[in-house]
């Protein structure tokens, strides 16, 4: 299974003008709401501080609008070298952002040491439909720690919510009952395969099917090749890995995926389902936005076929 790319990929690329984000765009964030597809991307310009911008579209592959200012920027110390690969889920009446906070060790003074960490803030539903930013204040979930990736499901599981988070070379999932404090960290599924032999990462968000929950997810191998794949853990346990595709679904071939700040990469922090078609979208050699798609059924395919046996 394959993911097919959109024949006029890239749909976001840098804006010169724009400081902010005048050298790449990358990495974005997807939800659809309101009959809209509402792309949070990471934009960075030569200072090299990433913030997140604002686009949306009504078909899934064009760009319909998209605003000239970022929607949400370092907010202190901890995030101050950037806000980067947001990712946001629907929970309740609120739309999650969690990025890696990229910043400095508070209180160091002159020593100055760099840290990675999980960032996670919030907003209305109402407030972001409206595009009236009003971001809550960010929170730490897990102090200190050399963490990326956090993607956070959209309801409960026996009363608790779940997260999928990195801390390399896996992917640990980690509990919470007010999605503020967060327990029980857990590996959750390692590398296995040659294109994910030095690590692997969360993707978009995990996206409801009829057989379970569908993750994309990223791998790296030795020669710092990045691809995408994915698995589907069970409908009432997202700890329970019911299938694991051994190919990558997307892998650099064009040049805007060769190419760029980051070479051979493509990445992804946002996916959406919309009718029976997936929607991907991901970054290409941490410069520009593309998205490709595949239908649903390819996904669920090998299930399907093992449930018939």
């Amino acid at each position: 299974m394959k993911l097919k790319r959109y024949e006029g990929n890239p749909i976001l690329s840098p804006i010169k003008e724009n400081d902010w984000e005048s050298e790449c765009v990358f990495n974005c964030a997807a939800v659809s709401l309101d009959n809209k597809v509402h792309i949070i991307y990471r934009g960075s310009g030569k200072e090299g501080v990433s913030r997140c911008g604002y686009a949306m579209s009504e078909d899934g592959f064009s760009i319909k609008e998209r605003l000239k200012d970022p929607i949400y920027s370092p907010q202190g110390e901890i995030d101050k070298l950037g806000c980067e690969d947001p990712r946001i889920s629907v929970v309740e009446d609120r739309i999650y952002m969690s990025y890696t906070a990229f910043g400095e060790v508070p209180g160091m003074g002159v020593r100055v040491h760099k840290s990675i960490q999980i960032a996670i803030t919030s907003i209305e539903i109402d407030d972001f439909l409206l595009c009236k930013w009003n971001w809550n204040k960010p929170y730490f979930p897990f102090p200190g720690v050399d963490n990326k990736g956090s993607v956070i499901y959209p309801g409960r599981f026996n009363g608790q919510y779940v997260m999928y988070h990195r801390i390399p070379p896996h992917v640990w999932v980690a509990y919470s009952e007010d999605l503020r404090h967060w327990y029980d960290s857990n590996i959750l599924f390692s590398p296995q395969y040659k294109w994910e032999y030095f690590k692997i990462g969360t993707g978009a968000p995990s996206i409801k099917t009829d057989y379970g929950w569908l993750l994309i997810h990223y791998g790296v191998d030795k020669k710092k090749f990045y691809r995408l794949g994915y698995l589907i853990t069970a409908l009432d346990d997202p700890t329970r890995i019911i299938y694991r595709h051994p190919e990558p679904i997307l892998e650099p071939e064009e040049d805007f995926e060769l190419c760029g700040s980051v070479p051979n990469v493509v990445f992804t922090c946002g996916a959406v389902l919309i009718g029976d078609t997936v929607f991907v979208y991901y970054g290409g050699a941490d410069t520009v936005i593309c998205v490709a798609t595949a239908k649903i059924e390819d996904f669920l395919r090998p299930i399907s076929l093992w449930q018939t046996l």
